[in-house]
């Protein structure tokens, strides 16, 4: 009797580049890959944890690196992906796309393996208990400063001052616009954060260019600099965000949110309306507003909108976060005041790094940068918020010339 023939699987389908690339999400398809293995998540975006939009920023290309980066507990992950896997790279195709650097990828993942080996994306719970306790006694010397020496100015604005720096948002509402941010940074039409441009500001070289040759103009950019000291640092919060929270909460049905964000405004009105009356509560409130919108604004674009921005160029990870993101020089006091977000380039390499870790890998990082010839920014506190300013007048110019003789 002739043997028999042992049992084959399924023969893996095989995909090149450009078979990827096609299903970016232009059409109804959307395909990625990982590990060189392709999935297809058309379907599946609806229902991806992290929100539809982010995982969508990467249809049509290689998204290993953001699936390292985002994702702590890998192994359970990829259990639910199997439902998504449509096949595989074919034998002779790079692992990644020919934007990407290969060499300086694979010595990135050797890092971030280094990072991993260290411990240092595990959390020091003393930490963090203690910045929650540093936190609530903030709170708590807010309503003491009224309430032991009275609600004249000077108390009043120093309690402003207190209850400002411990405000919060949901954390959804927060994940949401965050995630996509770092997958893509100051890449227009994905990252949430640069959508100001064009209807408010013209950012950056080549988007200001490029507005300027189309002749649109939606305000006066060569005047934004100036402007955004008006729209952009007092308003932010008071006018948008404030209410912008409460929609996508509702929309999206977050009741544990939502229960949240009421229990906060009910005891605000609790604990300050017996101490100044009603007017004197909506006051301090759109006060505390004010400050935090000033603060959260100069703190989080300090790091980004001096930066290169730019339609998306399928960049490897590494280098997409470095010409987006830049530091400010390590004190204690930047540390507190920007909550280690002065550390941004590592914050965007290592997302889900607990902050009190990012002085420690950044000489890693520093040394990687060297090598491939990449520049590492740092600037003092005062320099990162006055480039703010600089670049949005040299953008603003930049547009005018373009809107006149291109």
């Amino acid at each position: 009797m002739a043997p028999e023939t042992p049992a084959q699987g399924p023969t893996p389908r095989y995909f090149t580049w450009d078979e990827v690339a096609q299903r970016s999400g232009r059409e109804k398809e959307r395909w990625l890959v990982i590990d060189r293995k392709v999935y297809n998540i058309s379907e599946f975006t609806r229902r991806h944890p992290g929100g539809s939009r982010v995982i969508s920023h990467y249809a049509g290309q290689d998204a290993t690196d953001p699936f390292v980066a985002f994702h702590i507990n890998k192994g359970l992950v990829r259990k639910y992906m199997n439902s998504l896997l449509i096949g595989e790279l074919s034998p002779e195709q790079p692992s990644f796309e020919p934007t990407k650097n290969k060499e300086l990828t694979n010595e990135f993942r050797e890092l971030r393996a280094t990072v991993e080996q260290m411990g240092l994306m595990k959390p020091n719970h003393v930490f963090f208990l203690l910045y929650l306790l540093h936190i609530l006694l903030l709170d708590v010397a807010a309503w003491l400063t009224l309430w032991v020496f009275g609600t004249s100015f000077v108390p009043f604005l120093l309690c402003a001052v207190l209850l400002s720096t411990v405000q919060g948002a949901p954390a959804s509402w927060w994940n949401h616009l965050h995630f996509q941010h770092h997958a893509k940074p100051n890449c227009f039409r994905k990252d949430p954060d640069i959508n100001m441009h064009p209807f408010f500001f013209a950012l950056g070289k080549i988007l200001s260019v490029e507005l300027g040759k189309q002749k649109k103009k939606y305000m006066p950019y060569n005047h934004q600099h100036k402007y955004f000291f008006l729209i952009g640092p007092p308003a932010l919060l008071p006018f948008y965000f404030q209410w912008y929270i409460f929609y996508f909460v509702i929309q999206r049905k977050k009741w544990v949110d939502l229960t949240w964000m009421i229990t906060f405004y009910v005891r605000m009105f609790l604990t300050y309306v017996p101490l100044l009356g009603l007017k004197g509560f909506l006051g301090l409130f759109f006060i505390v507003r004010f400050l935090e919108s000033n603060w959260f604004v100069w703190v989080t674009q300090m790091n980004h909108i001096p930066m290169h921005i730019d339609h998306d160029q399928n960049r490897d990870w590494f280098s997409t976060q470095l010409q987006a993101t830049c530091n400010v020089h390590k004190s204690a006091f930047n540390d507190w005041f920007s909550g280690h977000l002065n550390f941004q380039i590592e914050h965007h390499l290592f997302p889900t790094m607990p902050r009190h870790n990012y002085h420690k890998v950044a000489p890693l990082v520093q040394s990687l940068c060297a090598k491939y010839g990449i520049k590492y920014q740092s600037k003092t506190l005062f320099s990162a918020f006055a480039d703010i300013v600089h670049s949005l007048k040299e953008s603003g110019q930049l547009w005018l010339d373009a809107y006149l003789h291109q």
